[in-house]
């Protein structure tokens, strides 16, 4: 019998952790090889880890809520026969690995244990009972300086969601003294009214806004947030604490767009067996758009500016459970119309079936909404960080306009939609915000009717 261990396997290049979701076997259950063992969960993307040998579930090391890093050990399955990697090899080179101890080393030991039973006085924190993520490292760090967990809870992230990283917590415990050495010279003096000499009594300082307690009676319904409703409130409240919103809008006439999209779509449907929606028409014009202004494409790490050589589009579309998701079309600035428009109905089509990879959803440099979808004409959206834009695309509307003509201006009936462009104003001013939306309208205005794909 071999004993053969289930992975967590790496799903995509920035993505470093799961959440075990459920169990789809349990112990004592035969599996074959490719069928799902477990559901797990990243960001937002729910997938399965399916088994690569036949065998029997013997052992679970995770459990559900659970988060486990890429590679580590999900479970192991005991198989007929002998396979390389098994723990019984393991068992066996680890014996093979004991090394010889000579009795200073062991009086060395010895020391190094009873000088630690003797320092160890106080009960070790239960960094568990956090709602906040922190790895094995940054928790070991942190038993070792006997930071408690309201103190770990004030220390400031610098990686993916706010997370503590091993430099964060280093560079906190260098300055830690430094701080707690100012703190009672900064209480030293009472402040003095300057007309009346006397002492000037000390303000309580406001604590952070906390939300406000809400009333519960006996007639409304408390409803648990899903998994993937929590983690877009949480990104939605970091991205505005993070990044200077500032919103630009622009109004653009796309009646010939509307005009060449009725003329071709039958045709581009029989012949590529796609739908031709305005969603490739406008992603098309945006990637070209973004080429003519790179310094939209970029992200912000601390103090420095990351410019971005591939052109990643998000494309925000909304679940039938009502939540939201953003697969990201890859360099979408070399993709002809074709291209996009099979891409974007492929990437739609799997995020409504709920079969999108984690891949999908990652390296985005720039989102773009479409609210008229539901009627909506203007919107301000949330810049999903770290991206530094998002641009909204409003409801077509047929309205009364006035149209110049070298015989004169005259109303008429024409298409059009309002563009709304959120950026950030730490690294995006409202000259490139206003410039890019109005290229965008230009491009927009400018469609050749007569075009052919």
């Amino acid at each position: 019998m071999a004993r053969i261990e289930l992975k967590l396997p790496q799903m995509g290049e920035s993505v470093a952790e799961a959440t075990v979701t459920s169990w789809l076997k349990e112990i004592g259950d035969t599996i074959e090889a490719d069928e799902a063992v477990l559901e797990i969960a990243t960001d937002k993307v729910d997938s399965e880890v399916p088994s690569e040998v036949d065998g029997v579930l013997v052992e679970k090391f995770f459990e559900v809520d659970d988060v486990a890093k890429v590679g580590a050990v999900l479970a192991i399955i005991e198989t007929e026969g002998d396979a390389e990697g098994a723990s019984e090899e393991t068992d066996e080179s680890s014996d093979e690995e004991v090394e010889e101890v000579d009795e200073a080393s062991v009086e060395e030991l010895e020391d190094n244990i009873s000088a630690a039973k003797e320092t160890v006085t106080a009960p070790v924190a239960d960094y568990s009972d956090s709602e906040r993520f922190y790895s094995p490292l940054v928790k070991n760090i942190a038993k070792e300086e006997n930071i408690s967990l309201e103190e770990l809870e004030t220390i400031q992230g610098s990686g993916k969601d706010n997370r503590v990283t091993k430099d964060d917590i280093l560079n906190y415990i260098e300055n830690r003294g430094s701080k707690q050495q100012a703190a009672p010279e900064t209480q030293a003096a009472p402040k003095q009214d300057i007309t009346s000499g006397k002492p000037v009594q000390q303000q309580p300082i406001a604590q952070a806004t906390q939300a406000a307690p809400v009333s519960v009676n006996g007639q409304d319904e408390i409803i648990e947030m899903s998994r993937m409703g929590k983690l877009i409130s949480h990104h939605m409240v970091q991205s505005v604490q993070t990044s200077a919103h500032v919103q630009s809008f622009i109004e653009v006439d796309v009646t010939n767009i509307w005009n060449w999209r009725n003329r071709v779509k039958n045709e581009f449907q029989k012949r590529e067996g796609e739908k031709l929606t305005f969603t490739p028409i406008f992603m098309q014009v945006i990637a070209k758009t973004i080429k003519d202004f790179p310094m939209i494409n970029i992200s912000v790490d601390g103090d420095k500016i990351i410019k971005k050589k591939n052109i990643n589009l998000g494309m925000a579309a909304a679940l039938p459970d009502g939540n939201l998701i953003v697969p990201v079309i890859k360099n979408a600035d070399q993709l002809n119309l074709v291209g996009m428009a099979k891409r974007v109905n492929d990437l739609a089509g799997r995020a409504r079936q709920n079969k999108l990879k984690p891949d999908d959803i990652q390296g985005g440099t720039y989102t773009v909404t479409n609210v008229g979808t539901f009627g909506s004409v203007i919107g301000t959206p949330i810049i999903n960080q770290p991206q530094v834009a998002i641009l909204a695309l409003g409801a077509i509307r047929k309205v009364p306009a006035v149209i110049e003509t070298p015989e004169g201006d005259f109303i008429g009936i024409r298409h059009k939609m309002f563009l709304s462009h959120s950026y950030d104003h730490r690294v995006v001013n409202g000259a490139l915000g206003g410039q890019f939306i109005q290229r965008v309208a230009e491009y927009l205005e400018a469609w050749d009717g007569d075009k052919e794909i």
